[in-house]
């Protein structure tokens, strides 16, 4: 495997002409460019904007890119023919483009003359760009969920994203029954890729299983269309991340039940080192966690994304409740936070918004 100095020297002798190249026009136009997820990002809003983003529509996707265009050669273009509000580059580890970038202006009018200008346009020789539509795909699928999983458990394991989160509908699978499958629309693309990028990554389970987290394909759409499923609803205001026992949640304390598990088995009272490595803008912290519980032969350890309550609770007290109640289900079953002579109210699987597989 080679090392971070020597991938950082590969890198940079990648494409080293058109790299220079763009590094002098930021520094002549003073263009701030963000990378970000993939991506390297102009604008959104650009320097000087007035007002909120542009009404859908206003977006073009460009493709057939030559891997070595960079955006000095890009923008200036797609500038030519109307305000732009923002330019995004797909980018590769090696600083190379993805070939496809997407280019936002500030009305309908421009992404209209945006196509009719640019699409075939030759950038070089035998290298006609494809300026089409973008599509601002805004609804995500969520499959493999449990028949008997109540929607009020669905939104509050949606809780982080409810911002951005304008509508969510369950309904029975036509891919695998009898599972059902969620579907959720966002108020933008972006706003659906960072809810796909972080459920994704955070191995989202609902109801003990784990979930497929993918876009809303036109052909599942056109299909529950066919078969009389409504679109996603407007969801009710936010829910509480947890409720309670009565609502088929967990318990209000998976430190505490976790802490009395150990005393009834006899195995010491656990031991929490967590250390958070990094965080997103919608709320979710990304921790690396170890538990040592003295009576049990292994500490456990693992990685997961968590969902912070702002109401008083801090990102580590979060993460301790996240890790006892995925400790709870290993060291007891889903049972084991309800005392002996307790009646179950729920399944104590239902809103672990990621667990990580303890070892």
């Amino acid at each position: 495997m080679e090392s971070e100095p020597e991938a950082k020297l590969w890198c940079d002798q990648v494409n080293p002409a058109n790299k220079a190249a763009l590094e002098a026009w930021l520094r002549e136009t003073g263009i701030r460019l963000v990378q970000v997820n993939g991506q390297r990002k102009y604008g959104g809003p650009p320097p000087g904007w007035v007002g909120g983003p542009p009404a859908p529509g206003s977006e073009v996707f460009i493709g057939r890119l030559p891997q070595d265009v960079y955006e000095h050669q890009l923008i200036p273009l797609f500038g030519r023919v109307g305000r732009l509000y923002e330019f995004r580059l797909m980018m590769t580890f090696s600083g190379l483009n993805r070939g496809f970038a997407y280019a936002r202006y500030s009305s309908r009018r421009g992404a209209q003359a945006a196509i009719a200008a640019l699409h075939n346009h030759p950038l070089r020789p035998a290298c006609p760009l494809l300026v089409c539509r973008s599509t601002e795909k805004c609804e995500l699928c969520l499959d493999g969920l449990p028949s008997a999983l109540p929607r009020r458990a669905l939104l509050r394991a949606l809780h982080p994203l409810a911002g951005a989160l304008t509508g969510a509908a369950l309904l029975p699978s036509p891919l695998r029954p009898p599972d059902n499958i969620a579907l959720l629309r966002f108020s933008s693309h972006r706003a659906a890729a960072m809810a796909k990028k972080l459920l994704v990554e955070g191995h989202l389970w609902l109801g003990g299983e784990q979930v497929t987290v993918d876009w809303l394909k036109p052909e599942l759409k056109q299909q529950l269309r066919l078969q009389g499923a409504g679109e996603p609803s407007s969801p009710p205001p936010s829910p509480a991340p947890w409720a309670g026992p009565e609502d088929g949640g967990p318990p209000a304390c998976a430190l505490a039940a976790l802490h009395g598990l150990c005393q009834r088995q006899q195995l010491g009272a656990p031991v929490f080192l967590t250390k958070c490595l990094g965080s997103s803008l919608t709320g979710w912290y990304y921790f690396w966690y170890q538990v040592v519980i003295p009576g049990h032969a292994v500490p456990f350890s693992g990685l997961m994304w968590v969902a912070v309550d702002h109401g008083g609770q801090n990102e580590h007290e979060a993460a301790k409740e996240a890790v006892a109640l995925r400790l709870l289900d290993v060291l007891g079953g889903p049972k084991a936070w309800m005392a002996p002579e307790t009646s179950p109210p729920g399944s104590a699987g239902d809103l672990v918004w990621a667990r990580a597989a303890a070892r």
